[in-house]
C-alpha cells in the first residue's frame, strides 16, 4: 500500500491531518475518547465539545472537527505539553511506533522554536501553540494513525502550500512562511511552495506532525491504483480553492520506474591497473554502476568492453572521464528504462566486542519480503577492526540489525 498526503493546494494544519483521517475511516469514537483520556494532563483547559461532522467545503465533501475550549492561559512552556503528551501515551493503548511518533512530534515543535529563539529547550515557552488543541492534533492523530495501520505503510507527500505574503502572531509580523515552519521543513527533504493567497495555510503543529510521519517528498501521483480518499476541512474559507487536505490511499506497483543513460566502449590496450583505477573514479563521481566484460573483436582481438550507468546530468562528466582515462575514440551512449525495487538507506549504532559504529543499510521490500544488505565499506572497516572475518562480522551485524528492526 501507498499513502499519499496532497497538501499542495491548501497546505496543512493538524486538524486537516485529522480530519481527513477520520474521513479515511479512522474510528471518530476512539480518538474522541482518547482525546478526552489527555486532556485531565493539561491544566486549565476543558473540552466543552469535540466531534466530527461531514460539510461542504467550497462544493468539495468533506470532514470537519467541531471543537469547544474553555482555557484560561494563553502561554506555557513547551515542557508542559510534551509531558502531558508522554503521559497520554502511556495511559492510552498506542503501539510503540505511535508512543514514538506523538513524542518526537512535540520534541520537533519545541526544538525549532529553541533554534529560532536561541534559547535553551526547556526554556521553550508557546503562544500560538500553547492551547489544549496541540495535545488534541498530536494525540488525536496519533492515535488515528494506529487505528488505520498506517506506522506500517509507506507515506508520501506531495509538495506542500504554504501561502504567501505575512503572518502576524506574538513575535510581530513576518514574511510568509515564518521561521518557525522554514525550521521544521529544514532538513525534512519535504518539499515547500509559496503561493499567491496572502495568509498561512500551514501551521506549526501540521508541519511538525507532517515531517514525523513521512521524509517521503514526491513531485507528483505514483503510479497507483486508488482504494480510498480522505479530506479533511481546514477552519479557514477562501474564495479561489477549497481549504481542505487530501488523503488518497492506493496499492502501488512493487516496482519504481526510472529512466538512466548507458554509456559503452571496447578497448583493446589498456591494462587492468588503469581499468581498475578508472572504475573508481566513475563511481566517485556519480556513476550508478560500472561493468568491465572481456570479449573478442574483430580479427580476433581480444578486448575489454566498459559499460557504465549514469543519470542525465552527469553524462558529459562519464564520458570526459572514460576518454581521459582509456584514449578510447569513441563512447555509445543509449537511453534504457529501469525497474527498481523500491528500497530506503538506514543507519543505526550497534556494539560489537565492546566498541561502537555506525552502520549504514538499505532496505528493500518485494512481495511482501524484506530484506537489507549492510554497507559493503562499514563491513571491511569493521572486520578490520574487531579481527574477524568478513563473513562473522556480517552475520554478527544482520542479527542486530534483524533484532532491532524485529524482521
Amino acid at each position: 500500500m501507498v499513502i499519499v498526503i496532497d497538501p499542495q493546494i491548501a497546505g496543512i494544519s493538524g486538524d486537516m491531518l485529522l480530519c481527513s483521517l477520520v474521513d479515511l475511516g479512522a474510528d471518530k469514537n476512539k480518538i474522541i475518547s482518547g482525546v478526552k483520556t489527555s486532556e485531565k494532563f493539561l491544566s486549565n483547559s476543558t473540552i466543552k465539545k469535540i466531534d466530527f461532522q461531514k460539510i461542504q467545503k467550497h462544493g468539495i465533501q468533506s470532514t470537519q472537527l467541531i471543537l469547544e475550549l474553555v482555557e484560561s492561559v494563553h502561554e506555557r512552556k513547551g515542557s508542559e505539553i510534551k509531558k502531558a503528551i508522554i503521559d497520554s501515551v502511556n495511559t492510552l493503548e498506542l503501539s510503540k511506533k505511535g508512543k514514538s511518533f506523538a513524542v518526537s512530534c512535540i520534541d520537533l515543535l519545541i526544538s525549532s522554536e529553541s533554534k529560532i529563539h536561541g534559547i535553551p529547550e526547556d526554556s521553550v515557552h508557546f503562544h500560538e501553540a500553547s492551547s489544549i488543541d496541540t495535545l488534541i492534533d498530536v494525540i488525536g492523530i496519533t492515535i488515528a494513525l494506529d487505528d488505520l495501520k498506517f506506522f506500517d505503510e509507506k507515506i508520501t507527500c506531495l509538495p506542500i502550500c504554504v501561502g504567501g505574503d505575512s503572518v502576524t502572531f506574538s513575535h510581530g509580523t513576518m514574511s510568509n512562511p515564518a521561521s518557525a515552519i522554514l525550521e521544521i521543513f529544514k532538513n525534512s527533504n519535504l518539499i515547500i511552495k509559496g503561493s499567491n493567497v496572502n495568509d498561512e495555510l500551514t501551521t506549526p503543529t501540521g508541519a511538525c506532525i507532517l515531517s514525523t510521519l513521512t521524509k517521503n517528498a514526491i513531485d507528483y501521483y505514483p503510479s497507483m491504483k486508488i482504494n480510498l480518499i480522505g479530506y479533511g476541512a481546514g477552519q479557514k474559507n477562501f474564495e479561489s480553492f477549497s481549504n481542505v487536505l487530501k488523503i488518497v490511499k492506493g496499492s502501488e506497483n512493487d516496482f519504481e520506474v526510472d529512466s538512466v543513460k548507458i554509456l559503452e566502449t571496447n578497448v583493446d590496450d589498456v591494462s587492468g591497473e588503469i581499468l581498475g583505477n578508472l572504475i573508481e573514479k566513475l563511481m566517485k563521481k556519480g556513476a550508478k554502476d560500472v561493468s568491465i566484460y572481456h570479449g573478442i573483436t574483430k580479427k580476433g582481438r581480444p578486448t575489454n568492453l566498459v559499460s557504465i550507468i549514469c543519470n542525465d546530468i552527469n553524462v558529459n562528466e562519464m564520458v570526459d572521464i572514460l576518454i581521459l582515462e582509456t584514449e578510447t575514440l569513441g563512447v555509445r551512449i543509449s537511453e534504457s528504462n529501469r525497474f527498481i525495487v523500491p528500497r530506503t538507506t538506514h543507519e543505526t549504532s550497534l556494539m560489537i566486542e565492546g566498541q561502537s559504529f555506525k552502520i549504514h543499510y538499505k532496505k528493500s521490500l518485494f512481495k511482501g519480503k524484506t530484506n537489507f544488505k549492510i554497507e559493503f565499506d562499514d563491513l571491511k572497516n569493521i572486520s578490520s577492526l574487531v579481527d574477524k572475518s568478513l563473513n562473522e562480522t556480517n552475520s554478527i551485524l544482520r542479527k542486530e540489525i534483524k533484532r532491532l528492526e524485529n524482521l
